[in-house]
């Protein structure tokens, strides 16, 4: 399995960003997350229907493990990703999100006892310092919802996303290697039941008259949630998963670091929106800090092989 198709998942996962503010323009966030990820949740379970049912044979510890997944990384990651991008560019919400690497790191830590040696602190230090430029910017009315200092609340709305995420992701590995649970069954389960989640909130919250879409936008509204659901859910979700099998969560995340250069091409093409230089740089800076990590996990052995086998079997030596 190449990198290259670890890249072409992130190139179409950024599109998300500027896919989904065009969404936001019908729709509020809870109920555009209610209804893409109750959507997608129905088609992945119906699909596993008709192709493998004894799936649907869970524990009480898989079940419970899934209700976890839909809450940290359905629930919780998309609220906080779309309330913030509605006062974001695309571009920067995804640049944002790059901050996984660094929750990866923790949680990897934490759950797999991954090492953190020097070159690994070195690559997170370069990517922290590639990350201040663009935190520093504030554009379109985000300047009018600042929290304290440089930060807003859509800023810290998409890193607590970005954290939830990550977290979620690591919850899935968890998942798939230790409770032989399939990536498409832990994730149609978690989609349908966070998506249920983010209805009931929205309920509660948004005008229901009968329902929280613009005036004569339904279609395009379908339109849209339609094509996020495809390429996000369907796609990039359970191909993340698959990815899981062979790369660390710490690895992958970092491949992220990529996706704010393909969510500005994105921005500019699909709302117009200028491309900036600050971003591309930071990302390339950002960019750095993947290369060493990528060499250290390589030197420790977390990569597997395309034949199974760890692309190196002693860890490394290295303070």
């Amino acid at each position: 399995m190449s990198i290259l198709l670890v890249i072409l998942m992130y190139a179409t996962w950024s599109s998300v960003f500027s896919l989904g503010k065009i969404a936001l323009s019908y729709a509020p966030p809870l109920f555009l997350t209610g209804a893409r990820m109750t959507m997608a949740g129905l088609l992945l379970l119906t699909f596993i229907a008709f192709t493998k049912r004894s799936s649907f044979r869970l524990s009480l510890k898989q079940m419970a493990s899934i209700g976890l997944l839909a809450f940290f990384c359905i629930y919780l990651t998309n609220t906080l990703e779309f309330w913030g991008l509605q006062y974001l560019t695309a571009a920067k919400t995804c640049f944002i999100y790059s901050l996984s690497p660094f929750f990866a790191a923790l949680f990897s830590y934490l759950h797999f006892g991954e090492k953190m040696n020097g070159r690994k602190w070195i690559g997170l230090g370069i990517g922290f310092i590639g990350f201040i430029p663009v935190l520093l910017t504030q554009t379109g009315t985000e300047d009018l919802l600042n929290a304290f200092s440089f930060f807003s609340w859509p800023t810290l709305a998409i890193i607590g996303a970005a954290l939830f995420s990550v977290y979620g992701w690591v919850l899935l590995r968890l998942m798939v290697k230790d409770q032989a649970l399939s990536p498409l069954m832990a994730n149609g389960g978690s989609m349908l039941i966070g998506g249920v989640l983010a209805f009931v909130h929205s309920f509660f919250v948004e005008s229901w008259n009968p329902i929280p879409v613009a005036a004569g936008s339904i279609a395009p509204f379908m339109k849209w949630t339609l094509i996020m659901t495809v390429l996000y859910n369907l796609i990039c979700y359970n191909l993340y998963g698959v990815l899981l099998k062979r790369f660390t969560a710490t690895f992958l995340s970092f491949v992220g670091l990529l996706s704010p250069i393909f969510a500005s091409l994105n921005g500019w093409l699909f709302l117009a929106e200028p491309l900036s230089p600050v971003i591309l740089m930071s990302t390339g800076v950002v960019s750095l800090g993947l290369w060493i990590v990528y060499q250290a996990e390589l030197k420790q052995g977390y990569i597997v092989s395309s034949k199974g086998a760890p692309v190196a079997t002693e860890a490394s030596r290295d303070s």
